[in-house]
């Protein structure tokens, strides 16, 4: 083999990885929730949990309790369990009103992007 085409092939398994695929960086994305997304629940739960696809910045991340009348609620998250999940109690003395409720989530996730959503859910009969 001549060193033209040696230095070719060397210049193009270096150059290979800088032009080859490139791991995606993706958002934050719910997979489950506690009180789950369309449930009806006969009073509000003690607590709220939402987990994600991968690791969410728990320091600046943000749950908001937005109930059918009046202000929402900033829920302050407890310590994770694990690092996907966001899980934070509800106030005690909190009138669980009728109707539809949110919970209003921003994560950041650990690839730098903000993600943010509603989670809808209902307290009443089903």
């Amino acid at each position: 083999m001549s060193r033209t085409r040696l230095a070719c092939l060397f210049v193009a398994l270096v150059a290979l990885p800088l032009f080859g695929p490139k791991p995606a960086a993706a958002h934050a994305v719910v997979v489950g929730s506690t009180p789950a997304a369309a449930a009806v629940l006969p009073a509000l739960p003690d607590t709220v949990t939402i987990r994600f696809n991968s690791r969410i910045d728990q320091a600046r991340s943000r749950l908001l309790l937005v109930p059918p009348e009046g202000e929402p609620v900033a829920l302050e998250p407890a310590p994770p369990a694990e690092p996907t999940i966001m899980e934070a109690p509800i106030p005690a003395g909190l009138a669980a009103l009728p109707g539809g409720w949110r919970l209003r989530w921003q994560v950041l996730a650990i690839d730098g992007h903000i993600t943010r959503g509603d989670i809808p859910f209902r307290l009443g009969a089903p």
